[in-house]
């Protein structure tokens, strides 16, 4: 038998404790964090910042709790922004990314089966749990899945919140240590001539694009679709603009608190091996991304670090914000974690059916 997994709110808009004060918390032990990491001039500091001092405090037992709508708003934010980046030199990629997409596939099936092993081998979660948190993508509908076929839902939110979590902390500090990159949202360059026009643009393009996201239940639909009306707006020219950084940097602390409080409730002394194999998993999962990275480049020529990123088993959201504070082609990231996406959330009901029916 596992052990008791931390309970947390059943509220699904509830992430870690519910009610006002533990939000209000959470998002200052936030910003606190972003503030040290960007003195510290680590790159994607305020994510990064309110990412490690949330997770801390939440194993540490505080009452921090973020609202899951809170948290979609801001990524409203953030799909707009990574719209941005979209521009029409990105045509010419499109021949390179059909290599890489196709590489893609093989590291995303390589990936998810080392996982899978390794949760067999290092816990004693069943069939259906381990096939569900060993996908490298899609933490909500991984978890709902695999609750829906009989899986702990826990301990796969757990599993995934941790590969986040780990990707998170490793890729952006491996950047700054070994490349020296400083980048930051607040120092990066924004237009400063945004008028009426430009900010009814980024508007228009947040709000129909989450309702189109929402009603054509898109993959992560609170950013991807702002994130497209956002690049149709930029590539035919209507607009130039980005939100300010300031608002972007207020987005990313609520992001990184997000992923901080998934962990309210998790003991350390009781959760260890369990742990201890979701980060094993992680750091498996890196080692195939920068492997297969590596052929892809050899191949096609395309950028190692917009490869990395691309392949990186991260969430969405936030392997796109590195993209951009690392200054790489943000349009070749997020197209590639939205196929990984769509290629997890299509094919892991089939293929759970014939893995976890065999030995039967």
């Amino acid at each position: 038998m596992s052990k008791a997994l931390p309970v947390k709110s059943e509220k699904k808009h509830i992430i870690g404790h519910e009610g006002l004060r533990p939000l209000v918390l959470a998002i200052v032990i936030g910003t606190v964090g972003g503030f040290v990491f960007n003195w510290l001039k680590m790159p994607l500091a305020w994510m990064l910042g309110a990412c490690v001092f949330s997770t801390i405090a939440a194993f540490s037992g505080l009452r921090i709790g973020m609202n899951a709508r809170l948290r979609q708003g801001m990524v409203i934010i953030m799909g707009v922004l990574l719209g941005s980046g979209f521009s029409p030199d990105l045509i010419h990629q499109l021949g390179k990314w059909v290599v890489s997409l196709a590489v893609m596939t093989g590291m995303t099936t390589t990936g998810a089966s080392l996982s899978y092993f390794w949760f067999r081998r290092f816990t004693m979660w069943d069939k259906v749990t381990c096939y569900f948190a060993a996908m490298p993508g899609g933490l909500n509908d991984m978890t709902i899945m695999g609750g829906a076929m009989g899986g702990q839902e826990r301990a796969i939110a757990l599993a995934h919140a941790l590969r986040i979590l780990t990707v998170v902390l490793t890729i952006p500090v491996w950047y700054r240590l070994v490349s020296g990159t400083q980048t930051s949202v607040l120092t990066m360059p924004h237009p400063t001539h945004n008028d009426w026009r430009d900010w009814a643009i980024l508007i228009a393009c947040g709000l129909i694009g989450a309702v189109v996201g929402r009603v054509l239940r898109m993959p992560a639909a609170f950013m991807m679709g702002p994130m497209l009306m956002s690049a149709i707006a930029h590539l035919s020219g209507f607009t130039d603009s980005k939100p300010p950084g300031e608002l972007v940097a207020a987005a990313q602390v609520v992001v990184g608190c997000g992923i901080g409080c998934r962990f309210v409730g998790t003991a350390l002394n009781q959760l260890h091996k369990e742990i201890g194999a979701s980060i094993g998993a992680a750091v498996l999962l890196i080692g195939c991304a920068v492997a297969f990275a590596e052929l892809t480049h050899a191949l096609t020529g395309l950028s190692i670090d917009a490869t990395v990123l691309s392949y990186a088993p991260g969430g969405f959201a936030e392997m796109s914000l590195i993209g951009l504070a690392l200054g790489v082609e943000v349009a070749m990231v997020a197209t590639h974690h939205l196929f990984r996406l769509f290629l997890i959330i299509l094919t892991s009901p089939f293929v759970s059916r014939f893995v976890l029916t065999r030995g039967r």
